[in-house]
């Protein structure tokens, strides 16, 4: 008798296991996707209705591969109108286009939380502060790197910059233009590498050397001085931290500047009377010298074009969140789960923001600044914003100065008839097709 009402009781606990664990994945799949459906058109907002499990899965993967068989114009761009929602899956993305709820968003860093990376390169790429999502983790790194990229620091790194750019120029002499290889080492490799360097500055401190003024020895400075202020080694990184951070640098100073360069170099192609007062700008503060921080502070037309190259073809277009609990924006109120998508270059195009000369190039728009470029402030977002605005911009934007006042003084160049314009994202915004350019050396 004992032995059956054991097997009732374990029978009875299996079909209760089951039961709530069909319950929890109908829940998951069906009722709370409908649920926070009718909570978003409540609101005001459209969007296609949920479809099981997959949502906007397919059609999405579909438009992508559509949308790389299609070249564009330079010049075209669609934009739409309002805030709208797909589905990932069962979860709804929000589709962020007004800048003022953008804002908002940058500002509440908790509450609106960073995504982890799904792409794998990325992930081997971005595991330091760009990826360390939680607060407390994020803060202890942030606040270590920031010195880092001080523009002081910064202006000691130029003689770094031109060696850099000297070694790039050379083989365009010889070499026809080609669009830069990506990445494609081991990450074991490139870990074994850089803490061999790193090994190699410890020993340089050790020994009571100065450390180099790069940003390696920056860091490896910042991390001292904070443990030391602290006086526990947890409140500095870790040697492993330390190797993704420099991944991170390496990332950031080839891919990134990279892709800054070649669509400045498409679009001074396209609009050489820009091209010609951007080199005219060169030599006239700079002649034959050598670069140095004051004069790249007084290139007015190399800075505006920067601008607007990366308000027309900013590294991330997109920026996604998260958030955890019921959280409000503006006047919408989002439901715990709700995955947001800030499309920063969408307001870029906006022709309520920019002007009917939007899609454009007119680097003039930032002769007054770019908190004065647009209608509304603040639209203006290539490298993000709040407290998680991207460290890295104001190197990204003195090297490329720097090695754009190198290419003009060396070469002319215009764009060439077999070009396609197809940008796409693979990490940033790059162009798909490359990028054919006709050099001729001054």
């Amino acid at each position: 008798m004992e032995a059956i009402s054991m097997s009732l009781s374990v029978v009875w606990m299996v079909v209760v296991t089951v039961m709530v664990n069909l319950w929890w994945f109908f829940n998951w799949v069906w009722l709370r996707p409908k649920r926070m459906e009718k909570g978003l058109r409540e609101q005001g907002l459209g969007g296609n209705r949920y479809r099981f499990l997959f949502g906007d899965l397919k059609e999405v993967a579909q438009m992508t591969e559509q949308a790389k068989l299609q070249p564009v114009k330079l010049s075209e761009s669609t934009v739409p109108r309002s805030t709208f929602f797909t589905w990932v899956g069962p979860r709804p993305m929000v589709h962020i286009i007004d800048p003022v709820m953008i804002r908002q968003i940058f500002a509440n860093y908790n509450q609106f939380q960073k995504m982890r990376v799904g792409n794998p390169l990325s992930k081997m790429l971005t595991k330091g502060v760009v990826d360390a999502a939680e607060g407390d983790q994020w803060m202890k790194h942030r606040k270590i790197i920031n010195p880092a990229f001080h523009i002081e620091k910064l202006k000691r790194m130029l003689p770094a910059f031109q060696i850099s750019c000297r070694e790039m120029i050379s083989k365009w002499r010889f070499l026809p233009t080609k669009r830069n290889r990506r990445m494609k080492a081991i990450d074991q490799e490139v870990k074994s590498l850089i803490k061999k360097i790193i090994n190699k500055q410890l020993t340089t401190k050790e020994n009571g050397e100065s450390s180099k003024e790069d940003l390696l020895g920056v860091l490896l400075d910042s991390n001292d001085k904070e443990i030391k202020l602290q006086g526990y080694t947890t409140f500095g990184l870790s040697i492993d931290e330390i190797i993704e951070e420099c991944k991170l640098f390496y990332f950031g100073g080839q891919e990134t500047t990279a892709n800054l360069l070649v669509w400045t170099m498409i679009l001074l192609g396209q609009h050489t009377n820009w091209q010609d007062r951007a080199r005219d700008e060169v030599l006239n503060v700079f002649g034959d010298k050598n670069l140095n921080t004051d004069g790249l502070s007084h290139l007015k037309i190399i800075n505006m074009i920067l601008h607007e190259v990366v308000r027309l073809y900013p590294p991330g277009p997109v920026i996604k969140r998260m958030i955890h609990e019921e959280t409000k924006v503006e006047n919408l109120t989002l439901p715990p789960g709700t995955l947001l998508l800030l499309h920063l270059m969408l307001i870029h195009y906006d022709a309520n923001l920019w002007g009917d000369d939007v899609n454009e190039f007119n680097p003039e728009r930032f002769a007054k600044g770019a908190s004065k470029a647009a209608k509304e402030p603040s639209s203006y977002f290539p490298f993000g914003g709040g407290p998680r605005v991207c460290v890295g911009r104001t190197f990204a934007l003195l090297e490329a100065k720097a090695a754009l006042v190198m290419i003009l003084r060396r070469f002319s160049f215009k764009l060439s008839p077999s070009y396609l314009h197809a940008p796409h994202t693979f990490i940033t915004l790059q162009p798909q097709f490359g990028a054919q350019l006709i050099m001729s050396e001054l």
